[in-house]
């Protein structure tokens, strides 16, 4: 049986934690920062843990 290839797109966007939990990039923090506040910016500049209905999906991407 081949082995599972991981999802080269998901390898580059999300990371597994020491205890397992799974850290992306918050949404919407790309562009139009103009009219977000500053605190909020701050907020998304750290990465974000993966909410529970996605997680199932993102840790298949990832090849576990």
């Amino acid at each position: 049986m081949p082995k599972m290839k991981t999802h080269s797109g998901a390898k580059k966007r999300f990371r597994k934690t020491a205890k397992g939990k799974l850290r992306g990039r918050h949404a919407f923090s790309s562009h139009i920062l103009e009219k977000k506040s500053p605190k909020r910016k701050r907020g998304m500049a750290r990465p974000a843990e993966i909410k529970r209905p996605d997680r199932r999906r993102v840790r298949k991407m990832l090849g576990g």
